[in-house]
């Protein structure tokens, strides 16, 4: 806190009006630097200005500063106590101060131990006027403790159950932040049903099936020492009342009553805080956190109301989800009883909370500064209040005032010290200490006894000016011990000032209420009291006020005519008035048609949206006036359709006033074709540079005919004019007679000048060339300068010509160089151009980073440290750094693998960054090197560094196969990426019905050695969906799907394999074939000779006879048939020996159950693939269930 400076009267019975305006005085001219020299002069006790926090938490791993800085005339020493005691910083070589400073730097960083240097400190700053003392300063390290190795056991919860996941933190210093994350690094989404509570746990309301899993991780963030902890992950397995009663039903028989009740509604119980009351303690200005959690179903919501009162209003927030009552800035008044009310549908729960709200102490009075005279008296007030009532204790000097020397002028009355006829001895410090149980205050407010003559801190003839008829005021800062009496007199020798017409401030101030063109003069200033006197002189000017002796006036104009607004004003002649115009109290539109003269507004082509107030303000440094007026719009009369065009360009242009850099162009404007001109163009080319090329020059309002031309030297300047307006540009007139401009020395010189080198010895300068007509002359040259920067050298010179580029060689390695490039022509040299600094070429750099340390947050990520190389060493320009990482091994695998090396830059002089995308369990290396703008430097040594295990991936097969009866066989490959340990794996399946419903999931944990498995005691014919992952000691990694089917019968399902793969099956086939074929050969002569069979005659019957054709997909023959009597053909001819194929079915492929099984034929066309079983696709009539699927498909199945 900045200690304030006051005076007191020689007598304590001086009003305590008179008294504030003294003091605020004194405290100007004494804290506030008005004037450095007389600060510098004035004696002044130590003031304590910076000092480290009561409660000064440290980062053990850093240097320790503990700051004290104060000030005083002559300049404190200070010293230290550590635990009540001298700390002799002589002694301790870990511990230095700085210099003129009392600030001490504990050196941790070069062996030293921050517990060993715990404890209370207190500095005192001392010079011989007395001793100020800084707050108790508790040094403690923060802390950061592992958690606590325990064995969580997986939490099963029945759905619609409430749960608390218990996260129990380490005790750090200070306490931790505590939130939930996954296994991915992702908070954990919350809730009015899932929420954190103050005391970090996570609490459920009610649990539901989603959540169900097992990576609820609380994490403890320590902010001081910039660390994670982790806690291991709790598993929750939901059981939802439908599995249940699945896993019953499978268990008993169908004669048998069973079923889990269904989730049941409940009302509202507390989970936090328990019992129906509780009792809550705050401080004073403090945030009072007030939280209630409940479980229910359906999700119960919290309502807060305070008993016998409201809660504060602008101070009362509520947080996570209502659940937490948050009141900021707490005050006695805030005690009282809290209540939280919990409730859903089914009822309510309640819990009252007695809070009381404490202080630590608090300053009513705090004691400030005195300056006093000697023989004056004064008094230090110390006041205090708290709750408990703070006790109050004075020391001086840092003593306790008890045992301090006595001073014979001082007398010690509870909270106050009366000072009597003080003499320069008693300057002295005083401390005064506000304590109870929750806390202190400690306040340092100096007693200076000073003899000091009269000063005054005004400049000297300062001037003031005002205008007629407003209040002046002069100043008279000054300073004095005792203080000065002050005294006015107009002119050298007037007389004193008194009466009504001057008011004089307790400050020094002179005011003239109502200032005359008379009261300009000198005016003189006089301080002094018993010590010496002082005069000033101070000058006041008197200005005639500004005013506007013809106003705007309302106007009424019609549409697209032309109003003018007048603003004719008077003011001081040494006074320089600014006319701003303002419409609608904003300003003017962006707009040509508004025309702001000396005197007047002027609105070209009035449109609807010009209505409004126009406003005139003229301001002067000393005064301001305004007057406005109103513009109504109407609609002009109608008038005949009017054809508008472009413009006709100018014409008569003549050139006069011809002098060496200006012209004057006029012309005479062409037909504005019913649109008014709004502006013309002025364009000019340059007949010597670039003849035939027009460029733009200027433009100027469409009201002017004439304009003054600034030209360059060795120009010869052609001009034309080009007219527009709302339509569009006219044509450009016809060009000027040329005026060639003398020649001259180059105005400008080039820009856009650097150095950069492009080789380690040379430096490169360039330049942007003037342009042609920039020359000002024939033989352009540039004058190339450079010298080293920062050595006392000489510049080094060359003149080019016709390039924008000079290299210069054999520089030493980036250094810093002035750099000038000046333009000349025959004539002479441009004007000195300004220095730019450029730099010779960069090298590679020569140091690699030291001190490369990795910090592994979690198995996918690392934190890397390095020490910045020194700036000398880097050669050029510092980019930045690079960072190459690559994966040595896994560690899980022992194999190594073509390395790939990950670069990550960090720009700038960072000296540490994030490595992400790291594979778990897994060795890594690293390097680090820094870069310029040449490229890279020397790698550091290689840091090796190994990431923690992680999730598995899923194992890379899965297949089935061997199904029989009651059994399959699995098999599986291990996972790609087994990311650490493999501890087992876990195979989950359950059976799949007719209608696809999933039946009562089985799980099985098998050894991580094992890659196949044999299920025994399954269903026959029935389908199973499987479930297979991985695990390490982390958790489960991602799993594998696959689906199969046990056989029907092996009796059916061998004789179906055997009669398919039997010779004389197959050769019947064949025969069959060949006999079809030589029928078809017979008929096909028969038909060519003309001669009758049954086919033949139905094709004479018939005009329009239909063919079946053979049908892929089946490998059978259609037949002829008459086309009036389409009739399915019979089942008995497209049917195999032992089953029936539907007409419906006839189309389908043979091998339906068969999955990648795929009928062939050979080359003779014969079908030689399995005839498997078709399965029917509507039941036949009679039969209460469709035939089993085929047990050769099935077993197709899986292959």
């Amino acid at each position: 806190m900045q200690p304030k400076i006051m005076m007191k009267k020689k007598s304590i019975s001086a009003s305590k009006a008179s008294l504030v305006l003294f003091l605020c005085q004194m405290i100007s001219a004494l804290d506030v630097p008005l004037d450095s020299k007389l600060l510098e002069e004035l004696s002044q006790p130590p003031t304590i200005t910076q000092q480290s926090p009561k409660d000064y938490i440290v980062d053990p791993r850093e240097n320790i500063v503990i700051q004290c800085e104060a000030k005083g005339k002559p300049p404190p020493s200070f010293s230290w106590t550590r635990n009540g005691t001298h700390f002799d910083i002589d002694k301790d070589t870990q511990v230095t101060m700085k210099p003129n400073s009392g600030t001490l730097v504990i050196n941790i960083m070069n062996g030293g131990k921050a517990e060993a240097y715990e404890g209370v400190y207190q500095c005192t700053a001392r010079n011989e006027r007395g001793a100020a003392i800084s707050n108790n300063i508790v040094i403690r390290p923060s802390r950061s403790p592992l958690w606590t190795k325990e064995k969580l056991e997986p939490n099963q919860v029945r759905e619609g159950d409430s749960l608390v996941l218990h996260c129990r933190p380490p005790v750090g210093l200070p306490p931790p932040i505590i939130f939930w994350m996954d296994n991915a690094f992702q908070r954990l989404p919350q809730s009015e049903r899932v929420s954190q509570g103050l005391n970090g746990d996570l609490y459920f309301s009610n649990v539901q099936p989603e959540d169900t899993r097992e990576d609820y991780i609380c994490y403890a963030r320590f902010n001081h020492t910039q660390t994670i902890q982790q806690k291991q992950p709790i598993s929750v397995k939901v059981f939802s009342m439908d599995s249940l009663n699945d896993t019953i039903a499978a268990n008993l028989s169908e004669t048998d009553i069973y079923g889990a009740k269904p989730v049941m509604e409940r009302q509202p119980v507390l989970l936090t805080p328990t019992g129906s009351t509780s009792t809550k303690v705050e401080l004073r200005g403090n945030v009072l956190l007030l939280e209630c959690i409940a479980a229910g179903l359906p999700t119960p919501v919290i309502r807060w109301i305070k008993e016998g009162g409201e809660l504060p209003a602008n101070r009362t927030f509520f947080e996570n989800f209502k659940k937490t009552l948050k009141i900021i800035d707490v005050s006695e008044a805030d005690s009282g009883n809290y209540k939280c009310i919990a409730r859903n549908i089914l009822g309510s729960a309640h819990h009252v909370i007695s809070v009381t709200v404490k202080a630590a102490p608090y300053w009513i009075t705090a004691p400030r500064n005195l300056v006093l005279s000697p023989g004056e008296d004064g008094t230090l007030i110390c006041r205090a209040n708290g709750n408990p009532k703070p006790n109050i204790s004075w020391l001086a000097n840092g003593v306790p005032i008890a045992i301090a020397p006595e001073d014979p002028s001082r007398k010690v009355d509870g909270d106050t010290i009366i000072f009597s006829h003080v003499q320069e001895r008693s300057s002295a410090v005083y401390q005064c200490n506000a304590s109870n149980e929750y806390g202190y205050l400690l306040a340092n407010a100096f007693v200076n006894v000073l003899a000091e003559p009269p000063r005054i801190l005004t400049p000297p003839n300062k001037l003031y000016q005002v205008i007629a008829d407003s209040p002046a005021l002069l100043d008279c800062a000054y300073f004095g011990s005792p203080k000065p009496e002050i005294e006015w007199f107009k002119g050298v020798k007037g007389s004193i000032l008194r009466g009504n017409e001057y008011i004089f401030h307790d400050n020094g101030t002179l005011e003239i209420p109502v200032a005359q063109k008379d009261s300009t003069g000198t005016y003189t200033c006089v301080a002094r009291n018993e010590l010496g006197k002082i005069q000033n002189e101070v000058q006041l000017e008197v200005k005639d006020p500004t005013m506007i002796i013809k106003q705007p006036e309302y106007k009424v104009i019609q549409r697209y005519g032309q109003v003018s607004f007048e603003c004719i004003i008077k003011h001081d002649s040494t006074l320089l008035p600014t006319v701003i115009w303002l419409k609608d109290n904003d300003e003017l539109p962006d707009d040509e048609r508004f025309l702001v003269g000396k005197d007047n507004l002027t609105i070209m082509n009035v449109t609807d949206k010009d209505d409004g107030t126009y406003t005139c303000i003229v301001n002067t440094t000393l005064d301001s006036v305004s007057a406005s007026a109103v513009l109504t719009v109407v609609a002009a009369p109608p008038t005949p359709a009017i054809i508008y065009a472009r413009p006709n360009p100018p014409f008569d242009l003549e050139l006069t006033g011809q002098l060496e850099r200006s012209v004057e162009l006029s012309w005479i404007p062409g037909d504005e074709n019913n649109s008014p001109i709004t502006n013309f163009v002025i364009e000019y080319e340059d007949g010597l540079h670039e003849p035939g090329v027009w460029h733009y020059q200027t433009e100027v309002p469409g009201t002017q005919t004439t304009v003054q031309l600034k030209l360059s030297p060795y120009v010869s300047y052609s001009f034309r004019v080009i007219a527009v307006n709302e339509i569009g540009r006219s044509q450009p007139s016809e060009p000027s007679e040329q005026y060639l401009t003398k020649s001259a020395n180059p105005d400008e010189n080039p820009s856009n000048v650097q150095g950069i080198g492009s080789e380690p010895d040379n430096l490169v300068i360039t330049w942007e060339s003037l342009k042609g007509f920039q020359s000002n002359g024939p033989g352009l040259q540039y004058k190339v300068s450079w010298r080293q920067k920062d050595v006392d050298d000489e510049w080094t010179s060359v003149i080019v010509a016709n390039v924008s580029k000079y290299i210069v060689s054999g520089t030493p390695t980036f250094v810093p160089y002035e750099i000038k490039v000046q333009a000349l022509n025959d004539l002479g040299y441009a004007p000195e151009p300004s220095e730019v600094i450029g730099h010779s070429g960069e090298d590679l750099p020569m140091v690699a980073p030291g001190n490369v340390q990795v910090h592994v947050i979690n198995s996918t990520l690392a934190k890397v440290h390095w020490d910045p190389v020194p700036l000398k060493t880097v050669r050029g320009h510092l980019q930045g750094y690079k960072v190459y990482y690559w994966k040595v091994q896994s560690l899980s695998r022992r194999s190594r693998r073509h390395v790939e090396k990950k670069i990550l830059t960090f720009r700038g002089n960072k000296t540490f960054g994030m490595l992400p995308g790291l594979e778990p369990y897994s060795s890594y290396k690293l390097n680090v090197r820094v870069v310029n703008g040449k490229g890279e430097g020397p790698a550091s040594p290689d840091k090796v560094f190994k990431t923690p295990e992680g999730v598995p991936s899923s194992p890379s097969f899965l297949k089935i196969t061997n199904p029989t009866l009651d059994s399959l066989t699995l098999e599986w490959g291990s996972p790609t990426r087994p990311n650490g340990v493999l501890t087992s794996y876990i195979l989950k399946f359950q059976p799949i019905n007719n209608t696809h419903e999933l039946g009562p999931l089985v799980e099985i944990r098998i050894p991580a050695n094992e890659s196949s498995l044999i299920l025994k005691n399954l269903n026959y014919s029935t389908r199973y969906k499987f479930y297979f992952n991985a695990q390490t000691s982390v958790g489960s990694g991602s799993q594998i799907t696959e689906e199969a089917v046990t056989v029907m019968d092996e009796a059916m399902a061998s004789r179906q394999v055997d009669i398919a793969t039997q010779g004389w099956f197959i050769g019947l086939m064949c025969a069959v074939a060949l006999l079809i074929l030589i029928l078809l050969i017979v008929c096909f002569i028969r038909r060519n000779k003309g001669g009758k069979y049954p086919v033949k005659e139905k094709e004479d019957a018939h005009a329009d006879p239909e063919i079946q054709p053979m049908k892929e997909d089946d490998g059978t023959f259609g037949e002829y048939s008459d086309a009036e009597d389409h009739k399915p053909l019979k089942k008995g001819s497209r049917t195999p020996s032992d089953r029936t194929v539907k007409k419906e079915d006839s189309d389908d492929s043979l091998v339906d159950y068969g999955e990648g099984v795929n009928g062939q034929f050979n080359e003779d066309g014969s079908f030689i693939g399995q005839y498997s079983g078709k399965k029917e696709k509507e039941p036949a009539e009679g039969n209460e269930s469709s035939e089993a699927p085929s047990p050769v498909n099935a077993m197709n199945s899986f292959v």
